[in-house]
């Protein structure tokens, strides 16, 4: 089995990068392994845990995960669609929720992709071995051994770029324990985003600091951060540059040049379920509807109480008085972090 062979398999099963990386951890000095280890002593993660606890010094040794692996099948699954992009959409009565967010959670899409690959490799290799399947919740550091098997650079925005594709790509592994020589497209592509700084200039929040190799992302101002995974309240003082934000946020992908001609796929699980919901419909959702409404989605992961609050918010970022009603009701909701950030909503309206 060669590494070229397996690219073609990957493509049969619907991903549009594939790359090959040893499994061999690096050293302590290797660029993401030291920038992850300075990331996390600096507090850049916020309250996720799960980057910072036990998993995160397991993060750069594949072995950790499969103890004889030899060969890291690294993998882009292109989730960018025809619907535009949220900086050329400007339409105040609507609700933004991050592209990668649109369709069928990308765990579930990627995972079958990567099922199929390895019953496919277990069809040609003529040889039994084990592995083991790797999609965003594993401890591995996915964008170091993606750079590695050539499938991109990784960005002053920390996104993996790919120099044909872009960025809009679901990352996942497939460890092996079979030894695959890598072939010569299998090495870490040149860095090419120059002396550009649009993504750091176009982040309303500056999230985009100095640090890690060259730029590394402050989650802590980071617009995804606080409506995905923060509890509790959003800081005061970043909820007016939120803009109409629910879930997510693109924006430093958007404005990236390499993303001006990205190709879109046309993978039906990736479409948009509802593009750009209003705010009013979202307001008035009960918690059933909301399970409902984003059943199958990575939306559910801000949990009820946190996608109102980030409603709250975005309705008074909107600034329009049809807000008012919907937002006073939310005022008047149970939940005290709901409420304030529905009053400080009615604020802004004011």
């Amino acid at each position: 089995m060669t590494a070229g062979a397996i690219r073609e398999l990957a493509r049969e099963c619907g991903f549009e990068l594939a790359g090959l990386a040893p499994a061999e951890p690096g050293p302590e000095g290797t660029p993401e392994r030291a920038w992850y280890r300075q990331w996390v002593e600096a507090g850049l993660a916020g309250e996720m845990r799960y980057l910072t606890d036990h998993r995160a010094a397991a993060r750069g040794d594949p072995r950790n995960l499969l103890a004889s692996v030899r060969s890291v099948v690294c993998v882009g699954k292109l989730y960018n669609t025809p619907w535009p992009y949220s900086t050329q959409f400007d339409t105040a009565g609507r609700a933004w929720i991050s592209r990668y967010a649109w369709g069928d959670d990308y765990h579930h899409v990627v995972r079958r992709g990567l099922k199929r690959l390895d019953a496919l490799l277990r069809e040609r290799a003529g040889a039994e071995f084990e592995s083991k399947i790797c999609v965003d919740t594993a401890p591995l550091l996915e964008r170091s051994y993606a750079r590695m098997a050539g499938l991109g650079w990784i960005g002053k925005n920390t996104c993996l770029i790919n120099q044909a594709g872009g960025s809009w790509f679901f990352l996942g592994e497939l460890l092996i324990s079979l030894a695959i020589e890598p072939g010569p497209e299998d090495t870490p592509p040149p860095d090419r985003c120059g002396t550009c700084t649009r993504c750091i200039d176009a982040c309303p929040t500056a999230a985009i600091v100095p640090g890690g190799l060259g730029f590394t992302v402050d989650s802590r101002r980071c617009i995804s951060y606080f409506t995905i995974e923060l509890r509790g309240a959003m800081p005061a003082e970043h909820r007016g540059a939120a803009g109409g934000h629910v879930f997510g946020c693109d924006i430093c992908q958007d404005v990236c040049p390499w993303n001006r001609r990205a190709p879109v796929t046309g993978d039906p699980a990736l479409k948009p379920r509802e593009f750009a919901p209003p705010l009013e419909k979202l307001a008035a959702i009960t918690e059933d509807e909301f399970r409902s409404m984003f059943a199958g989605t990575p939306v559910t992961r801000a949990r009820y109480a946190g996608f109102l609050r980030n409603v709250a918010v975005a309705m008074g970022n909107r600034k329009l008085e049809k807000f008012r009603a919907p937002l006073e009701k939310l005022a008047a909701s149970a939940d005290t972090v709901v409420a304030e950030h529905a009053r400080w909503g009615l604020k802004q309206l004011r």
